[in-house]
């Protein structure tokens, strides 16, 4: 029972099914079933209501197996989608919202299950979209991220804790100006010591949120190198978490499968490659062998 109205098309005109606040039984479903009715329709103008509804009740959504595991992957992706596009939109400039932290815990909680069913990641695979975005950047790495991190011996609260850190990773980026996180062309050297500030200042912006401080280390040292090359503190070799080296792997990945202003998309295979071949020095190669066996087996490859 949500507090939109549902229509359908009929003969040309839309038609009230279920009016807001009126319970949508399976008897309903039942008979748009029996009928052929794949489609229904809500106004525009209560797309607020129903995008809150599908978001409140996300968990019950992923976990019910009696709806197609495709249509349980759309909801996720376009709830969790919502939720970042908003929190990037509001641009946070004093720090992020309780109300907004609040709906991202809940995405993780709501979904790190859901990513261990098998095929989940899979079905994941035709929404992910290769036009970079920061928003849908961390919806990706934290759904890459998630499904390697089932393959370890986690618990459900580390998994949750580095989950939420890999969801919230790029948050910083709010504070980078957009003509230079959208730059055409090579950065200045000036615009590149810009955006290596977005670490710092993710932390700095969730500062006064209750986070772990494992959370805190996917947003703070996701640039972070094994060989002390990265940024913004050159941690090497055991000084950087594994959970956080698998968090920057996801975060090379998706960028270089992604389209972005400077740089066209690769196939997966080709930035895999390159990854073997040209950074091997910068990323853990015992995660890259788990991590290019977890796409593998969603036939991602």
């Amino acid at each position: 029972m949500g507090d939109f109205s549902v229509y359908l098309w009929h003969r040309g005109d839309f038609v009230l099914y279920t009016a807001s606040g009126q319970k949508f039984t399976s008897q309903h479903l039942h008979f748009l079933e029996k009928n052929g009715i794949k489609d229904i329709y809500i106004q525009g103008s209560e797309k607020q209501q129903y995008q809150r509804y599908v978001e409140q009740n996300l968990g019950k959504i992923l976990m019910d197996e009696s709806m197609p595991l495709e249509s349980r992957t759309k909801a996720f992706y376009e709830a969790s989608t919502m939720v970042m596009q908003d929190v990037f939109d509001k641009k946070l400039p004093s720090g992020m919202r309780a109300r907004h932290f609040d709906r991202i815990t809940d995405i993780v909680k709501n979904s790190i299950n859901f990513l261990s069913v098998d095929n989940s990641l899979s079905a994941l695979g035709p929404f992910i979209s290769h036009d970079y975005k920061t928003y849908t950047h961390c919806m990706h790495v934290f759904v890459y991220s998630v499904a390697v991190f089932h393959t370890y011996d986690m618990g459900d609260q580390e998994i949750f804790e580095y989950g939420l850190g890999a969801l919230l990773h790029d948050v910083g980026k709010a504070k980078i100006p957009k003509r230079i996180l959208n730059k055409r062309g090579p950065l200045t050297q000036a615009e590149r010591e810009i955006i290596k500030e977005h670490p710092v200042h993710g932390v700095s912006m969730c500062a006064h949120l209750p986070m772990t401080q494992n959370t805190v280390n996917c947003i703070l040292f996701h640039h972070e190198k094994i060989d002390g090359s990265g940024y913004p503190s050159g941690l090497r070799n055991d000084s950087l978490p594994s959970p956080v080296r698998i968090v920057s792997l996801a975060d090379i990945y998706d960028a270089l499968t992604s389209q972005r202003p400077y740089a066209e998309a690769m196939e997966p295979y080709e930035a895999l490659s390159l990854i073997r071949d040209d950074m091997r020095d910068n990323v853990d190669m015992n995660v890259f062998k788990r991590f290019v066996a977890v796409l593998s087996g969603a036939d991602m490859l």
